[in-house]
């Protein structure tokens, strides 16, 4: 078998990869590129492969950077079938569309910046309805049980513990009489997680291909206790000043996991959880909404705990003082509350939806908190934040940052450095070959060396596009495809320079327009970032 890396290869988003069998053609994952300086490109960017020609698909998880170039995909001729989780399935029923929303909306936004400029339109990367068209493709498989495919292709998905629905994959592939096993992790979450179950354990693997997003990174806050007690203390210092708590959260996991947690340590902490429940707590997101109502229809998804809550009598999802919104106009009004709040909005990463509106309105308050619960890739608004800016743009307007900026990252759906050589360690027979895929690539150096030091594994590094043989036996041979690998690097090397012209002209006009209003120096700081992302990324490409 062939494998090529598509996507999260030296960088965390736009997990794609293709295996090849004698006769058969498949992809786990498709997922869009975020967060990085041309990631507009990066998406619409034709596929190396013809669609048309894929047999199926397997999808690990409901996740964006995992699925988000599916309705792409189906566009360009794919007609195959998408096997997933029943609850992945439900999700990406509502996450797709949604994202199809977004870029429409982001598509018209673009379009009249690019009339501005004398430029011809462009179309979306996909549309509502065709993100609702390619949701035919999908069907759902149950977690634990072997399925054949394809003439000598099982797989079988096991719950990976990162949001509903969330899957390790192992594949096993048989050729020349042999098999062969890989297994995909997927995004793996951390032990303990409200809500979900442990990572599955794998019995063997003869290669394993992981993900690294916190392979350097130990989560400082791993028991529920802990973890709630700091949450518990940031809100109710907050609500003391008169402000309130903006969580930045992303749709499908944290949400419905910081509503358990609260939830759950009512008797605890007694008067401290029972002042924050007496506190409105509104999930200012439709697809949250929607997100929770999936869990609530998957409850045998859950832990053992979960389920004795249910049990006896109590939603784990549920408690007095939540609230759902749904339209523009119930969101607009929250921030005409004079009373503190919590808000839960997404997008996690702040880079869209609702979250920015929030954000305008309670930045400068020195008084309010924006509390961070999840990864924050580079680039984003989110990690900007995190980083110390004091100022950012916020539709067009300048915005001091005022507000206490905080983080909590035992709420991570992602396992730590400890919680990932764990879950290596616990697999019986050790894979032959590591490919360590979906993280920074420093963060990706020094998870393989610790992968090597701790079990003797032999690690790879993949970049866009390289391809390498699988076989049987204990040997592996390294063919990077020359025509796809130089087309990524050309390619991604043009719409780097393309897009750093582009960031010159807009800091032009910043300098234009700064020597006669005597401002713009956030404007002038954000194109700054954005230059330095896009030399790191060209930097990156040439390698």
């Amino acid at each position: 078998m062939n494998i090529t890396f598509l996507g999260a290869a030296k960088t965390v988003t736009g997990s794609c990869y293709l295996i090849e069998t004698g006769d058969k053609k498949f992809l786990v994952d498709c997922g869009m590129f975020q967060g990085r300086a041309n990631e507009v490109l990066l998406n619409a960017e034709p596929f190396p492969f013809n669609p048309g020609e894929l047999d199926f698909m397997l999808l690990t998880h409901a996740h964006i950077d995992h699925s988000g170039r599916i309705p792409k995909l189906f566009m360009d001729g794919f007609k195959g079938t998408i096997y997933a989780t029943k609850p992945t399935v439900q999700l990406c029923g509502i996450m797709l569309p949604d994202s199809g929303h977004i870029q429409e909306m982001e598509n018209e936004w673009l379009n009249r910046k690019r009339q501005r400029a004398g430029k011809s339109p462009v179309e979306p990367l996909y549309t509502v309805k065709e993100a609702t068209d390619c949701l035919s493709l999908f069907k759902s498989v149950p977690y634990g049980e072997a399925i054949g495919i394809a003439d000598g292709i099982r797989v079988r998905f096991n719950d990976a513990g990162h949001i509903l629905g969330s899957a390790i994959i192992e594949i096993w592939i048989r050729e020349n009489g042999k098999d062969t096993k890989i297994v995909f992790s997927g995004d793996l979450g951390n032990k303990g997680i409200p809500l979900l179950r442990d990572p599955a354990v794998i019995a063997e693997a003869d290669y394993l291909v992981v993900e690294s997003t916190y392979g350097n990174r130990l989560h400082t806050l791993k028991k529920d206790k802990d973890r709630l007690e700091r949450l518990i203390s940031i809100i109710t210092e907050t609500i003391a000043k008169g402000g309130n708590v903006i969580i930045p959260s992303f749709a499908v996991g944290r949400t419905q996991e910081i509503i358990y947690d609260l939830n759950k340590y009512m008797d605890v902490f007694g008067d401290a959880v029972n002042r924050i429940l007496n506190i409105p707590v509104y999930v200012d997101s439709p697809l949250a909404t929607s997100a929770t109502q999936i869990f609530r229809e998957n409850l045998d998804c859950f832990d053992e705990e979960a389920k004795q809550y249910i049990a006896n009598g109590d939603n784990p999802l549920d408690f007095p003082a939540l609230k759902f919104t749904q339209s523009p106009e119930e969101s607009k009004k929250l921030n005409e509350n004079t009373e503190s709040t919590i808000i839960i909005s997404a997008s996690g990463m702040c880079e869209a939806g609702r979250i920015k509106h929030h954000l305008k309105h309670n930045l400068w308050r020195k008084e309010s908190t924006i509390l961070f619960v999840g990864y924050q890739a580079e680039g984003t608004l989110g990690r900007r934040l995190l980083d110390g800016a004091s100022m950012v743009k916020l539709f067009g307007e300048e915005i001091s940052v005022n507000a206490r900026i905080e983080a909590i990252d035992g709420f991570s759906g992602h396992a730590d450095k400890a919680g990932l050589l764990s879950w290596i360690g616990s697999i019986g027979k050790k894979p032959k070959q590591v490919f360590i895929v979906h993280g920074e690539l420093e963060v990706m150096n020094e998870f393989a060396q610790s992968i090597t030091d701790e079990f003797g594994l032999k690690c790879i590094i993949p970049a866009r596009g390289d391809s390498y043989v699988i076989t049987a036996e204990n040997v592996y041979e390294s063919i990077p495809n020359a025509d796809v690998r130089k087309r990524f690097r050309r390619l991604a090397v043009v719409e780097m320079l393309d897009t750093l012209r582009e960031e010159f002209e807009e800091l032009a006009e910043i300098l234009k327009g700064d020597l006669k209003q005597e401002r713009s120096d956030v404007e002038i700081d954000e194109v700054a970032a954005k230059l330095k992302l896009v030399e790191k990324s060209i930097l990156e490409a040439i390698k």
